[in-house]
């Protein structure tokens, strides 16, 4: 796991560039997978239907660009006691990356 000196924070930016929520993690994926999982969850994950990411690395003027989606499924057996029965998964493929003239 990265330390927490190693981890970037990236925030959700709409087209408007309205940026509406951080998420932390060592790389833009790992900010994405987190993103992706907000998103609203299909029956399966070949039923969701797929959402542009678009999250600004903080300190700079790169926007990583994904296509997310996510969906339910049953948690495994070995749960933890704490965990539901049901929960949500996320996936992402990256789209690529913009440059922005100012923040």
């Amino acid at each position: 796991m990265a330390r927490d000196e190693d981890k970037r924070n990236f925030a959700l930016r709409k087209e408007s560039g309205d940026e509406s929520s951080v998420f932390s993690g060592g790389t833009p994926r790992q900010a994405a997978l987190k993103a992706a999982r907000r998103l609203d969850p299909a029956d399966s994950e070949s039923a969701a239907d797929r959402t542009k990411i678009r999250l600004r690395e903080k300190g700079t003027h790169k926007i990583h660009i994904y296509e997310g989606w996510a969906w339910e499924e049953e948690a495994p057996d070995d749960k933890p006691d704490w965990m539901p029965n049901e929960i949500t998964k996320g996936n992402v493929e990256k789209q690529g990356v913009e440059h922005l003239e100012e923040i």
